[in-house]
């Protein structure tokens, strides 16, 4: 199989792939056409059915199974195929798994890191909670473990929000060490609970769509729910302290125009902003990387808005 990854401007794509989306679309010509996303587990690829109506073109669904044979194309800095051919593939052509983006990472062994930093937490309150969440819920773990933590951009993949908590707290106890002024135990509560929220706004693979609470809440909104719930369970759990918690979820994307209800207040959740931020940034450059070519210059990144290059040799 030729993964999407290994596809690359002016070439050929031919093989069978996962059809995340299809809509008609009508150019400014009236033109009828198909917009297809097309997906396997390096990632996916915009493509494009300029002839619908062509007898090479067959009847295939959204999250079906699909041989396609065209070509690609660089569109606006991105890579885009044009299919001139598609059939809906037969059971026993293709392999599902070669279809779901998973972390290259061991899940279990970055779960037991999770409950490491949960089982650290000194304060009995913030400790019950993590246990009530990391430990005692069987259904929110399976989520959590299984979940993206984004449609797009960075960590989207099975298993990534699992990878992307676990990346972000281990800053935020670097942080704890080296900046006495921390509170420690309310920090790393914060990094591990910050995008809990994302079990909820996001459906599960293949899919990994917005749902409806996360079209209309988002995942801070979600979090900060799940938060009050649990801790309302907890016998004398301190309001301040709830609180202050919830001040870090809600802050933890720093600015307004990133989509922070608040900005940071406490230096907790200012370590918390860096550390999400941090991870954020770096995995999408990773990504960026192990994604590129052989060209030494990556080409435009609307995320980084910039022209992105490799490190030379030395």
């Amino acid at each position: 199989m030729r993964y999407i990854s290994e596809l690359r401007e002016g070439g050929r794509i031919q093989d069978i792939y996962l059809c995340k989306h299809k809509q008609s679309a009508v150019t400014k010509n009236g033109k009828n056409y198909e917009s297809v996303i097309l997906q396997d587990r390096t990632g996916q690829i915009d493509a494009k059915i300029w002839d619908p109506n062509s007898d090479a073109i067959g009847e295939f669904e959204p999250l079906d199974y699909i041989y396609v044979a065209g070509t690609v194309s660089n569109f606006n800095g991105q890579l885009q195929a044009s299919l001139k051919q598609v059939r809906k593939a037969e059971v026993g052509e293709y392999i599902p798994a070669d279809y779901l983006p998973v972390t290259k990472k061991n899940t279990k062994a970055m779960y037991q890191e999770l409950l490491g930093y949960a089982g650290s937490v000194k304060n009995p309150y913030l400790s019950r909670l993590l246990k009530a969440f990391f430990v005692e819920d069987k259904e929110f773990i399976n989520s959590f473990a299984k979940h993206s933590a984004a449609k797009t951009v960075h960590h989207s993949f099975v298993g990534g929000l699992l990878e992307h908590t676990v990346s972000v707290t281990r800053f935020a106890s670097f942080f704890a060490d080296n900046y006495p002024s921390i509170n420690r135990d309310l920090l790393l509560s914060a990094s591990l609970l910050h995008d809990i929220g994302k079990t909820k706004e996001l459906s599960f693979f293949p899919m990994n769509e917005y749902t409806d609470d996360g079209q209309l809440l988002g995942h801070i909104t979600i979090g900060i729910e799940m938060i009050h719930d649990k801790a309302s369970q907890i016998e004398g759990f301190p309001e301040l302290l709830e609180t202050e918690l919830k001040h870090c979820i809600l802050s933890h994307h720093g600015e307004y125009e990133y989509g922070s209800p608040k900005k940071p207040a406490i230096i907790e959740a200012l370590a918390l902003n860096l550390a999400d931020n941090a991870d954020a940034k770096l995995e999408t450059m990773t990504e960026a990387l192990e994604n590129a070519g052989s060209d030494n210059w990556l080409g435009y990144n609307r995320f980084f808005d910039n022209n992105l290059r490799k490190t030379g040799n030395i």
